[in-house]
């Protein structure tokens, strides 16, 4: 990890029903002969101090990661932010030195190499505390950076207020953004359908270095 932001924690966000997949663990389907659970995982690794895996369900699916696999503690599957909360509870408990987490959707097969790095400096430049990626004219919430000091306004917007969409809570707490060409392979293109694994399957093949 490079010392020039400080010590991150990445939280990948695998807890989705994965609806339009038609059920399922969307990150375990493979692309260019990997999962793409495995593709994030090996980009986000080197720019973080640790990972976690939110995601509900039998923890013994994804033991071949070697992840700490973190439940969401809110019920009826309250969203990504439930995933998010979850990855700074866990942070808190078990790495009390970490101030900072990243949290990066599971089925982004392209995920950028320098996410983390961008999204400090852009928070840093925007003097706020939150930060998220925009690619292609479009915001990724999902895709962002944290303060593990956020968690108890966040447990309380979820728990008290039923808030569910990340967007409402963080501009409660001013964030910054980042973006990245969408070109030749957008970072953030994600796998929700069948079709989707196909056009990044071509992807893949087009663009090794992607």
């Amino acid at each position: 990890m490079s010392e020039a932001y400080p010590a991150t924690l990445g939280i990948i966000l695998a807890g989705g029903l994965a609806r339009r997949m038609g059920g399922g663990d969307k990150p375990l389907r493979t692309v260019g002969g990997r999962s793409i659970l495995a593709r994030v995982i090996e980009r986000l690794a080197p720019q973080c101090v640790g990972l976690v895996l939110n995601a509900n369900g039998d923890p013994a699916r994804f033991a071949e990661t070697g992840l700490p696999v973190v439940a969401d503690d809110v019920p009826g599957f309250a969203g990504p932010l439930a995933g998010v909360l979850a990855g700074l509870d866990w942070a808190a408990a078990n790495r009390p030195d970490v101030e900072w987490a990243v949290t990066l959707a599971a089925d982004t097969p392209f995920a950028p190499r320098d996410l983390v790095s961008r999204l400090h400096a852009a928070r840093a430049a925007a003097g706020v505390s939150l930060a998220c990626a925009e690619s292609d004219g479009r915001t990724h919430p999902v895709n962002a950076l944290w303060p593990v000091s956020l968690r108890e306004a966040l447990r309380h917007a979820l728990v008290v207020e039923d808030l569910r969409k990340i967007d409402r809570f963080t501009a409660r707490h001013g964030i910054a953004h980042a973006a990245w060409p969408s070109v030749p392979v957008d970072p953030f293109f994600n796998a929700n359908a069948p079709e989707d694994i196909d056009e990044a399957e071509r992807l893949a093949a087009a663009h090794a270095e992607a």
